[in-house]
Formats: structure tokens, C-alpha cells, sequence
């Protein structure tokens, strides 16, 4: 595992992040994985060279954090591990309970905190955009955060990139504390942000760290199985939802996979991990092998014909995974 500068800050993160949703409490989502079944993934990252680890306070409605900060921080020093955590979507019906308002955004740091167990975050992102709450208020709140000390950058995810140019706009006038980082809905099935967001990122120093980089498990070939989350997996049925171009995508993808003789899963992530601009793809794992398919697309160096046999398929398609 080698590790790579966050964007243009001078923090240094592992090649993958993992990707924390998966665990927390199956009570929030079936496919969760409980505490005790959750431990040996965060120990395989580690043991892997994983030192970027994300979640947010939605995940499990908290129980994520929760999960994470035990077995994580029990584990290794908290000086070796960077954790991030979102804040922005519904933890409950009640109205202040959601949103990137000051109020919300100054009570959820520190509740966020609390469950990790830890006194500051290295990343806090906004999980999506307010359209209640305006620019100002959200990054005026989250300057106090990087003030306070509770978080040492902040980041964004899935919006429009004339929205992110904006607020990054109003923090350099303002002169608040910037986002460093994007959070992405970006693979090989779903390119749209290579139109403005993935070029915006790169001219501005901000690290790109892709979110669902197998397409929910489709670029590993979950389209034909019956696994529980694909069962269950409503938004996956609303982002995927071309069959019959996602298929050809699959069919280039599996045939260069046997032709290298190595997993579909592998190509995918070592496509996505070779864009550039891309930071640390955000990956998860329910299963050892998950782990053992991400280390292992390092290795993997695609030529461009080979990058051009992934692409060649690939159709527009409507903006996806700006809600969840």
C-alpha cells in the first residue's frame, strides 16, 4: 500500500478508503454487519495498509460511528488512522434532526465525536446538499467546526459542480476554512461527473475519493446473484436502471478481466483508481475477498487500449446519487 497527498493538503491517506455503511446494526438496513462480525474487516484493513477510514452519522443512525470508533481505536493509536464522518441527512422525524443548518451541524460534530470516541475528526463532510439552509450558514458552521478544533478539514459530496464552485467561491471571499475534498458518485457504469465535477476537482487541488466505484456490487457481477442487499437495494434500482447498456459495460469489463485472469471486481476498482485526479476510492467489505480485490487492483496498470475497450460503451445518462 503506498499513500498518496489528500488533495492539497499535506495529510497523507492510503490508496482505498474503507467504506463503513456496512457496519453498524442490521436492526437500520438487513445486510448490516453487527459489531462482533464487523471487527475482522476493520483489522483486514488495517493489516492491509488501509489508513483512511469513512462513515457518517446516518449509517446505522449512529451505530456506525459507534462500531468504528470501538474496534478501530482499540486497534491502532488514533495519530495513525485518518476517520472521517458525514452529517446532513435524516437521523429521525423530528425537524432540526437533519440538514446542514448551524444548529444541526454544531449538535452532530459533537455527537459524532462522542460515538467515535475520539476528540476531533480528520475529515467532516457535508452527506449531500440543504436546499433549506443557505451556502453562507452551512460553511460558516463549518468553519467553526475546523476552528473549534473538533475537525482538521472538511469535505463535500454528490452536487452539482456549479454548486461546489460556489460555496468554495463564498469560503475564499469569506476567507473560511475550504473543502479539500469530493465525495463522489463516480465507476465505470456512471461517468457523468467526468463532464464538470472530476475536471473542477483537479484544477482546484481538491481530492477526488469516488464513492461506489463497483456500482453497489454490479461491476462485480451482483446483477445475477439474489444477495440480501441487492434484494433491498432501492437506491442501486434507481441509479442502474439501463440494463441493457450497463450490460455491455459488464461484458467488456468480464472479458478483459479473463483475459489479465483475474476478477472483474480487480479491473473495475484499478479503472477508477487510475483517473485522473482520483484520490482514494471509497470501498466496502462484507466478505475477505473484498479486501483481497481492492490490494490487489494496485497492482493492476491498464494500457490505454485496454481503458479504451472499458470505456467504448459507455452511454450519457441522466445525473444519479444526488439524493439518497
Amino acid at each position: 500500500m503506498e499513500y498518496v497527498r489528500f488533495g492539497s493538503t499535506g495529510m497523507k491517506v492510503s490508496q482505498f478508503c474503507l467504506g463503513c455503511m456496512t457496519y453498524g446494526s442490521p436492526d437500520w438496513r438487513e445486510w448490516v454487519l453487527d459489531e462482533r462480525a464487523s471487527r475482522p474487516f476493520i483489522k483486514q484493513a488495517l493489516d492491509k495498509g488501509i489508513n483512511f477510514f469513512d462513515t457518517a452519522d446516518m449509517y446505522s443512525l449512529g451505530r456506525s460511528e459507534e462500531v468504528l470508533g470501538r474496534s478501530l481505536l482499540s486497534m491502532v493509536p488514533r495519530d495513525e488512522v485518518v476517520i472521517a464522518s458525514k452529517v446532513g441527512l435524516p437521523l429521525s422525524d423530528k425537524p432540526n434532526d437533519r440538514g446542514l443548518s448551524r444548529k444541526h451541524i454544531l449538535s452532530s460534530i459533537d455527537a459524532s465525536l462522542k460515538r467515535l470516541g475520539t476528540d476531533y475528526l480528520d475529515l467532516y463532510i457535508i452527506h449531500r446538499l440543504d436546499p433549506e439552509t443557505s451556502f453562507e450558514e452551512t460553511i460558516e458552521a463549518l468553519d467553526t467546526v475546523v476552528k473549534s478544533g473538533k475537525a482538521r478539514y472538511i469535505g463535500a459530496s454528490s452536487m452539482y459542480a456549479w454548486q461546489f464552485m460556489r460555496m468554495l467561491d463564498l469560503q475564499e471571499r469569506y476567507g473560511l476554512a475550504k473543502f479539500v475534498s469530493m465525495q463522489n458518485h463516480y465507476n465505470l457504469i456512471y461517468r457523468e461527473e467526468e463532464r464538470e465535477m472530476l475536471p473542477l476537482c483537479r484544477e482546484m487541488g481538491i481530492a477526488l475519493t469516488p464513492w461506489s466505484p463497483l456500482a453497489r456490487g454490479l461491476l462485480a457481477g451482483t446483477r445475477k446473484q439474489q444477495t440480501v442487499r441487492n434484494r433491498s437495494d432501492q437506491p442501486a434500482r434507481l441509479w442502474y436502471d439501463q440494463p441493457s447498456d450497463e450490460d455491455n459495460i459488464i461484458a467488456s469489463l468480464e472479458l478483459l478481466a479473463s483475459r489479465r485472469g483475474v476478477s472483474a471486481a480487480q479491473i473495475a476498482l484499478a479503472w477508477v483508481a487510475s483517473r485522473p485526479g482520483v484520490t482514494a476510492p471509497i470501498i466496502g467489505a462484507s466478505k475477505p475477498h473484498h479486501l483481497e480485490d481492492a490490494v490487489a487492483s494496485l497492482k493492476i496498470v491498464l494500457t490505454d487500449e485496454e481503458v479504451g475497450e472499458l470505456e467504448a460503451a459507455y452511454k450519457p445518462r441522466a445525473v444519479a446519487g444526488l439524493t439518497m
